[in-house]
């Protein structure tokens, strides 16, 4: 009995660790692929979507102002007796008058000629519409850089985290050396505690490393949209791709095609060029077709009045003009005409700061293959240093100083190695959200 119970809790026991490490089973995801889930599952970009069909509902409703306008109307109503006098309020004499009251009517104008209220109020609601779309790209770039940032950080931290793992692999090998040479008395106490500390040093910096992990991988999956507890591992082919190092001038035509920021800028000079006409037009008459047909009784314009009801019906155009628009447009076509300069003057300068970072961001991705040669030099000559000292060391040809300075030496220099490596990553991508669309 008690071996069943035994063996009843272990085969628990392992099936419940084998399901918290499915949870938490590491998933390998590309950058695209992180792209694809926020686009289907970011809250951050839900609202934008709205926007755009909130937007593109705009459009039909403005359409509908070409549709006719029909109104149908009917009443029924107690009219109490009449009662006629002289013009001097003498004579008084009751006039009797049927008391049901009804109406009935129907009225339909059809707009022929608003002064282009309705086709610049359509074109109105079709430009609000790509500027919905273009806020959504805007916002779909942001969401797509910051996943980017993440993702880099995530892979430097666990690169750096490997580096961190090998190092103090190495310092506690040579501590054990120490040790192995003090019981030996050919090393000093003191020089064993000064690596003891080194490798304090570093358990705390792999501590560092792993919150760091931690944190990063809960932003990049709840910005993605990904189930909670997803652990993320970074594509290492990341490095291995060939990124194009085009010149400036292509970037910049690159930016003033794709960048968003632009084309909402020019969307609000379309807006601004709209509204202006769409005030002209309050300047001009309103043009319908005008049809009706109502009936009424009693007839009371008789007297006395008659007991039936009075139809007819009639068909004409009907012409309205708003006379103190005269006086009233000026001031509202100068307002319109001030809005579209400021318009243009809005595009002027998100071109010239648009143009100032994409030449920015070219020459600091430029710079990091520069820093990359640099960095992977400083590693060979690191490398060198920490085997020479090493050896010159194993042969009490070298202080512990010289270890301790040659292995942070070593690390430093890996740990910038692999932060060159990204950067570039970083900055191409940078680039790429700066000059229109990742």
């Amino acid at each position: 009995m008690n071996n069943h119970r035994l063996l009843t809790g272990l085969l628990a026991g392992a099936l419940l660790s084998g399901g918290v490490c499915s949870a938490q089973s590491p998933r390998v995801l590309t950058l695209s692929e992180l792209y694809e889930s926020a686009e289907a599952n970011s809250t951050q970009l839900r609202p934008a979507f709205t926007a755009i069909e909130e937007a593109e509902k705009a459009i039909s409703t403005a359409r509908a102002n070409r549709l006719p306008d029909i109104s149908a109307s009917l009443s029924v109503s107690y009219i109490g007796d009449g009662f006629t006098t002289q013009r001097n309020f003498s004579d008084y004499q009751r006039a009797p008058i049927p008391h049901l009251g009804t109406g009935l009517g129907v009225n339909v104008t059809q707009p022929l000629f608003t002064g282009g209220a309705i086709t610049e109020g359509i074109r109105m609601a079709e430009i609000k519409a790509d500027g919905a779309r273009q806020s959504a790209d805007l916002q779909r770039n942001i969401i797509r850089f910051q996943l980017t940032d993440i993702y880099l950080n995530l892979y430097k931290y666990s690169n750096l985290q490997k580096v961190i793992e090998s190092n103090l692999t190495a310092a506690r090998r040579v501590l054990d050396d120490m040790k192995a040479r003090y019981e030996q008395g050919t090393a000093l106490l003191n020089d064993i505690t000064r690596y003891e500390l080194l490798i304090s040093n570093i358990e705390l910096e792999q501590i560092r490393i792993g919150n760091m992990l931690d944190i990063l991988n809960t932003n990049l999956t709840t910005i993605a949209g990904l189930p909670s507890g997803t652990q993320v591992v970074p594509d290492s082919t990341i490095l291995d791709r060939s990124l194009p190092q085009q010149g400036e001038e292509w970037w910049q035509m690159r930016a003033d095609e794709n960048s968003p920021q632009l084309a909402l800028a020019r969307t609000g000079v379309s807006m601004s060029q709209r509204a202006e006409k769409l005030t002209r037009a309050e300047r001009l008459p309103k043009i319908g077709l005008q049809a009706g047909w109502t009936m009424d009784g009693p007839i009371l314009v008789e007297i006395p009045p008659i007991n039936r009801n009075l139809s007819y019906w009639y068909v004409g155009l009907g012409v309205s003009y708003n006379l103190s628009s005269l006086f009233k447009t000026n001031k509202a076509m100068a307002q319109s005409r001030v809005a579209t300069i400021k318009a243009q003057e809005e595009l002027e300068a998100a071109g010239e700061q648009i143009s100032l970072e994409v030449r920015a961001d070219h020459i600091k991705y430029m710079e990091a293959y520069e820093e990359l040669t640099s960095r992977e030099k400083a590693v060979e000559l690191a490398l060198r240093n920490y085997h020479t000292t090493s050896t010159r060391y194993q042969n009490d040809m070298a202080l512990i100083t010289d270890m301790l300075d040659a292995a942070n030496s070593r690390l430093d220099a890996e740990q910038q190695l692999i932060n060159a490596r990204i950067n570039i990553i970083y900055c191409y991508y940078k680039l790429l959200f700066t000059s229109g669309k990742i």
